[in-house]
């Protein structure tokens, strides 16, 4: 049986937005204009002049890589925790009932102090848990993350500046992130596995804002208005940035999270970068906050905290049901 498809991406499909001029000058609301029009279709940006050096993303993914070709036993020694830190390996994810079970595995990790310590304040938050045999990782992943992080901060400012809202508003409660990064490898997929096979299975992601580095192997496919399958291929010097859940929420769904998918068609390995940016947990997500008190949104009011403890128990085998009513 042959991968599941998708057909070639149009060019005006996901635009291609410069967020450099989004720190400073006169183009600053033309950015956040274009993000803010990009984002209320299908909700994936293209974005360069971010401004995360070609070098650090080199030593991300090389440490990264030792880590994903140690053996299991090795890797065992960090199984994710209950705070969703360490090595998530295959099969442990899924993303919807009746979905086969992903191929992908991962390493996770979050914010953390000078001396290695993150306050435990909600189920969500905990203790890194870095391999002691790939010392190069711990450095390369938290510069990364830092990097990354204040790239989706520059995107915030700019969505609020595209709602005409004040610039920091979605950044007031943002001092204790339940951000998480990760690094997503995805084996070479066998054909044989069949359609309905994905290193990733169709989601859309669970927090407000995903900020992706590809490699050049490709397999990221997004669904289209229409509900078709598009490809959104690699382009050189940019991130993929995507609306998630929470901020289609707090938008009323003015804003757009769009369901996409991985297929590894290549034959050989790929290695995603990811920062799932999201602000503190007792965050309130309110539509009438950025849309007015007009607003129909199609969901209750939530926190952030609430909605993400949900949706883990959701898609995690390694996490008990929660019984939270955060989705309805």
């Amino acid at each position: 049986m042959p991968y599941a498809s998708a057909r070639s991406m149009n060019p005006d499909a996901i635009p291609v937005i410069d967020l450099a001029p989004l720190s400073a000058g006169p183009d600053r609301q033309n950015v956040a204009d274009a993000l803010h029009a990009a984002s209320q279709g299908l909700g994936f940006i293209y974005i360069k002049g971010h401004g995360i050096p070609d070098r650090q993303m080199q030593d991300a993914r090389s440490a990264a890589y030792e880590f994903f070709r140690s053996s299991e036993a090795q890797k065992a020694d960090i199984l994710v925790s209950r705070q969703h830190r360490g090595w998530l390996k295959p099969g442990a994810s899924k993303m919807h009932d009746g979905a086969k079970v992903d191929l992908k595995e991962s390493f996770i990790w979050g914010e953390q102090d000078a001396s290695g310590h993150t306050v435990e304040d909600h189920a969500l938050r905990g203790n890194n848990q870095w391999p002691d045999w790939v010392p190069q990782l711990r450095p390369a992943a938290l510069a990364y993350f830092d990097s990354a992080h204040r790239v989706a901060h520059e995107l915030m400012r700019g969505f609020a500046l595209g709602l005409k809202l004040e610039e920091d508003f979605f950044l007031r409660s943002a001092d204790r992130p339940l951000s998480r990064a990760s690094f997503v490898y995805y084996p070479a997929q066998d054909e044989h596995c069949g359609k309905d096979q994905f290193g990733v299975a169709p989601h859309t992601d669970f927090g407000v804002l995903t900020v992706l580095c590809q490699d050049s192997t490709g397999g990221l496919q997004v669904q289209d208005v229409h509900g078709d399958w598009i490809e959104a291929p690699p382009i050189e010097g940019t991130l993929v940035v995507n609306v998630g859940d929470l901020l289609s929420r707090w938008t009323g769904g003015a804003y757009k999270s769009t369901p996409h998918r991985v297929v590894n068609s290549s034959g050989r390995e790929r290695l995603s970068l990811v920062l799932a940016f999201d602000p503190n947990p007792e965050t309130v997500i309110d539509p009438a906050h950025t849309m007015g008190a007009d607003a129909a949104p199609e969901h209750s009011r939530t926190t952030c905290g609430d909605y993400l403890l949900w949706r883990f128990a959701k898609a995690f085998a390694y996490r008990q049901q929660d019984t939270t009513n955060a989705s309805s």
